[in-house]
């Protein structure tokens, strides 16, 4: 193998220098070479395998009988390999199956290129430059397909039995389905009693956000094994909190308050972005929900003149919003710091803005679970939350040590 290596690199110095990816280049060289001696290798086996003993090939046995050409697309380029025949027509070969145009490497090289946020596009004019390769779009389609029962699996694996935090968000993206529109894309994000990051999965809705449909997401969530959520986070999601009190009784709901922040904003001049954030902050920092009141009775008088719809929004959202008043600082520090589910939506949008639209909501689910693959195989981020999880288990009576056990 060693030797065989060398000789190609020495052949390619002599014959005018190093190329190593391209057509003639040395990977795609190598990667023959490699393929050959596996077709031969196997070629070998399968006739010691099936040689009746007493009989030779000129006796009738089975025996070699030429090759044929074949040209694969390997992730070092098109290689051409003569695989060998035999005369009883039985050899299949597994590293290059009867059938197949691709190596392995080749399909989970585009599909790490769409989930790093490549248009099929982009795969088919990134092989070409690098690797001489000519594929099409409905090639890479076809390849990424494979991860669709990935992804199946994925969105029915088992979960924990208790999450102190789950975060539920939406991405809108871009569906052809008769004209463009947009649809959202739910993700839940959940915090471990670990303190890992852990996304329960993706879904989503053309029928609108009520209780019935949450109740049917929760309900899914319950079933691969979830009996206990301690604290919920959204943002004013219709219908949301009805279901998760059908679901979960004791969960409570808490409104996301950089979401109810950045909703304030809408309706807020950008001159006065900075000076409403500054009166804001002494509503959700108040040591108590009495205090809180007090700075929000501050907030109106100051502002309602100029953006009542402000007033009139947290008004809205302040059921949902004083919970969050009640815990220790470490358990606010997880609600109000939104970085790991804001990072991910990041990802996501990116992933779809890339693609313009889709043609339909499978299409976009691909291309968000692949995007999810990039971010992390497992799901999982490094320990964030382990300060807090004292205090939430302080907060609830032991739920999250007892949903562990």
């Amino acid at each position: 193998m060693v030797a065989s290596v060398a000789e190609l690199a020495a052949e390619q110095a002599r014959l005018g220098g190093m190329q190593l990816l391209g057509e003639g280049g040395l990977l795609q060289q190598l990667t023959r070479h490699l393929l050959q001696e596996a077709l031969e290798t196997e070629m070998d086996e399968h006739l010691a395998g099936t040689a009746e003993p007493g009989r030779s090939s000129r006796k009738g046995g089975n025996a070699r009988n030429g090759y044929r050409s074949k040209t694969v697309l390997t992730e070092a380029g098109p290689v051409t390999v003569e695989v060998p025949r035999d005369r009883a027509g039985t050899f299949e070969p597994k590293v290059l199956p009867r059938h197949s145009r691709r190596t392995e490497g080749l399909d989970n090289l585009v599909v790490s290129l769409t989930a790093k946020g490549l248009t099929s596009g982009e795969i088919v004019a990134h092989l070409a430059e690098v690797y001489g390769m000519a594929t099409s779009k409905e090639t890479v389609s076809t390849i990424t397909d494979r991860v669709l029962e990935g992804m199946a699996d994925w969105r029915s694996r088992p979960l924990d039995a208790v999450y102190p935090v789950l975060f539920v968000d939406a991405v809108n993206i871009k569906v052809r389905d008769g004209q463009v529109a947009n649809r959202p894309v739910y993700v839940v994000l959940g915090v471990t009693a670990d303190g890992y990051r852990d996304i329960l999965g993706l879904w989503t809705s053309t029928g609108g956000e009520g209780a019935k449909y949450w109740q049917s997401v929760l309900t899914e969530i319950k079933n691969r094994g979830v009996k206990d959520c301690l604290i919920l986070v959204c943002d004013g999601l219709s219908g949301l909190p009805d279901a998760v009190a059908q679901v979960w009784p004791a969960t409570v709901v808490q409104t996301c308050i950089v979401h109810l922040l950045r909703n304030s904003f809408r309706y807020t001049s950008k001159r006065d972005w900075a000076a409403v954030a500054r009166d804001l902050k002494p509503v959700y920092t108040a040591p108590n929900e009495q205090a809180a009141r007090d700075r929000f009775a501050e907030f109106a008088a100051a502002w309602e003149a100029n953006y009542p719809a402000v007033v009139r929004l947290w008004e809205r959202a302040w059921p949902e919003m004083v919970p969050f008043l009640g815990f220790d600082t470490e358990i606010r520090k997880i609600i109000c710091t939104t970085n790991a589910i804001e990072s991910l939506n990041s990802r996501y949008r990116r992933a779809a803005s890339a693609c313009g639209h889709f043609p339909n909501e499978q299409a976009a689910l691909k291309r968000l679970y692949l995007a999810t693959l990039a971010l992390d195989p497992t799901g999982r981020g490094r320990k964030r939350w382990l300060g807090a999880l004292n205090a939430f288990d302080i907060a609830f009576d032991g739920r999250l040590s007892a949903g562990r056990a």
